[in-house]
């Protein structure tokens, strides 16, 4: 696979600023690259796995597959805490002799042995398939040496042409390793925190030993290659079968990022975006009374105006190469973003105090809207332009390619006629789309530029919501309280809802449908029927699997770790498993997203 698609340069095509229109609507599914499993894999989803999934979605007449961010996440979990908006995750490297030159069977063979756990279990163990993966690079990198010279110019030349961004990248890797993989920046030596300090360092470690310094830098450009080269082979391979990949960018990249380290006048190094707290609903103490503190730094705007918003731009290009659709997460963050004055570390310390003593611990400084509220006429017009400026800007880096919004939340009245002007997509979610009176928006009447869906990875799954719904009339039969009665309500409500959207008879009263076959295909069939562009299941959705891939405002446990229970042999060869995939296609059929 990995040979098929060697260019690694920025793409040729002519800039413009709006986004070309598909000429059909779509169906995707929305897999995570760390969920799928095959035959052989080490324990985590990979590019070979996708391949597989990209000939059954042009198998099943599925338009697109949509991922989470794939950056290189060091030891985080989360796809959103990258420490590079650039360098790949190796993590999801296909570790293959065909793949990765240098690797010999038996170098898999006892990895996939010391890996029997992690392979067979449900969730992913990180820590265990990223030892094992960087094991087998660092063999392949110490006899990449022997390797056939096209190989060698080829690596050459990728080092040559991503020159801009990967010399730092290694660098930043380089010191990640010399001082410890989980030891931020902030907190290294005085002698290389700061770029400029940096460069001194690894100058003069070079002239003491410039052979070891070589190869360290080399190991990690070597592994970036390797990933530029699955990825790009895997987009040919999608594209030669009619499929779209879908790309996900988060709205921040990590405060102990490459990126932050090297552009610090770009950041706000003092304020991390977040999210107002949503009130009781949620059951994180910290989350209830100020919200969510992501840890992300803020961008300053205005300095990455000033110089045409270049970090930006490439970030979008780069991406652009490998997707033919993207995401913008968190599109309400353009516009303005809720921040707080503190990193995640001190959240603890804020727990129960009041506004008056959070404040006075801290300088003065409380969570607010960043650079402004939506509060008056004049706020939300000024917010809306900075959104404008920002957006255009990346519109004309992503070169045509089709662009989303998840512009969910509390969504100011400008945004989402804005988004219609630029031709961005925004999302729509049947059972959050309801009018004054508490009816849903018709499917019809959805935006025809716009992507519909029942969830995203932070929910519930909509089997999920539909069992967790009637659980929670059940409990209050059972066990009638103020708090349950308070929950039975929202219960009986999202499934009146749901029912009204999908065209499923049902009482207002008990007994309430169970979530049969035929409930989910009307389901199914009514987001598929809507107006909009671009319609999608979740993979869980599709087998009917309860599990979330994320519970926002909780850290470990199952978050990011979900792995489907089968191969896609194996689906095919179970009678009912296959049936589903069947009636999937179907139903795009009958809806015209073929």
């Amino acid at each position: 696979m990995a040979g098929d698609f060697k260019v690694y340069g920025k793409r040729q095509p002519a800039k413009i600023v709006r986004v070309h229109p598909p000429e059909k609507r779509h169906a995707g599914i929305l897999i995570p690259a760390f969920t799928p499993r095959r035959e052989g894999d080490l324990g985590i989803g990979d590019t070979l796995a996708l391949r597989e999934w990209i000939d059954w979605a042009a198998e099943h007449q599925v338009g697109f597959i949509q991922l989470l961010p794939i950056n290189e996440n060091g030891t985080e979990e989360s796809p959103y805490s990258g420490i590079s908006s650039v360098a790949l995750d190796p993590i999801y490297l296909a570790c293959e002799a065909a793949e990765i030159p240098g690797l010999k069977e038996a170098d898999i063979a006892l990895a996939r042995d010391h890996l029997q756990g992690a392979r067979i279990s449900p969730l992913v163990n990180y820590p265990a398939v990223r030892s094992a993966k960087r094991n087998l690079l660092e063999l392949a990198w110490s006899r990449f040496d022997q390797a056939e010279a096209a190989l060698v110019a080829e690596f050459t030349l990728f080092r040559k042409q991503e020159d801009e961004w990967l010399a730092d990248y290694c660098l930043f890797r380089y010191l990640m390793e010399r001082h410890g993989e989980n030891l931020t920046w902030d907190k290294w030596p005085d002698t290389c925190r700061t770029p400029k300090k940096a460069r001194e360092f690894i100058a003069k470690q070079r002239a003491r030993d410039e052979a070891v310094v070589d190869d360290r830098l080399g190991f990690f450009a070597f592994a970036q290659w390797l990933c530029f080269r699955q990825w790009l082979a895997l987009r040919a391979h999608a594209e030669r079968r009619g499929v779209k990949l879908m790309g996900d960018v988060p709205i921040g990249i990590s405060w102990h990022s490459c990126d932050v380290f090297f552009n610090q006048g770009d950041f706000h190094l003092d304020w991390c975006g977040g999210s107002p707290s949503e009130g009781n609903s949620q059951s994180d103490p910290f989350f209830q009374q100020w919200g969510q503190n992501w840890g992300i730094p803020l961008y300053r705007w205005d300095h990455m105006q000033a110089n045409g918003f270049t970090w930006w731009k490439k970030r979008i290009e780069r991406l652009t190469r490998i997707f033919q659709i993207f995401r913008l997460d968190h599109i309400l963050g353009f516009y303005r973003i809720y921040a707080f004055p503190w990193r995640p570390e001190r959240n603890p310390e804020f727990i129960g105090l009041s506004h008056e003593q959070a404040a006075a611990i801290n300088g003065g400084r409380l969570p607010r809207w960043f650079l402004r509220p939506d509060d008056t006429v004049e706020n939300k017009a000024a917010n809306r332009d900075d959104g404008d400026v920002r957006l255009r800007a990346i519109l004309e880096a992503a070169e045509g390619c089709e662009v989303i919004a998840e512009d969910l939340g509390w969504v100011p009245d400008y945004v989402r006629p804005h988004l219609a002007d630029l031709g961005i997509a925004g999302y729509r979610i049947p059972h959050w789309d309801c009018n004054e009176h508490g009816h849903p928006t018709p499917g019809n009447a959805f935006p025809e530029n716009s992507f519909a869906t029942y969830s995203t990875h932070d929910h519930d799954p909509i089997n999920g919501i539909w069992h967790g719904c009637l659980g929670a009339i059940q409990q209050h039969q059972e066990n009638p309280t103020e708090q349950s009665g308070w929950a039975v309500g929202g219960a009986q409500n999202t499934l009146r809802i749901l029912a009204e959207f999908a065209g499923i008879p049902i009482g207002d009263h008990a007994p309430w449908p169970p979530f049969t076959e035929g409930v989910r295909l009307r389901l199914i069939k009514a987001l598929f029927a809507s107006n909009s562009r671009y319609a999608a299941l979740m993979i869980t959705e599709l087998f009917g699997l309860d599990d979330q891939f994320n519970h926002p405002g909780t850290s470990g446990g199952e978050n990011w770790r979900l792995r489907l229970p089968w191969t896609l042999d194996e689906i095919r060869e179970d009678p009912q498993l296959a049936g589903c995939c069947q009636k999937l296609t179907n139903l795009i059929s009958i809806t015209r997203r073929a």
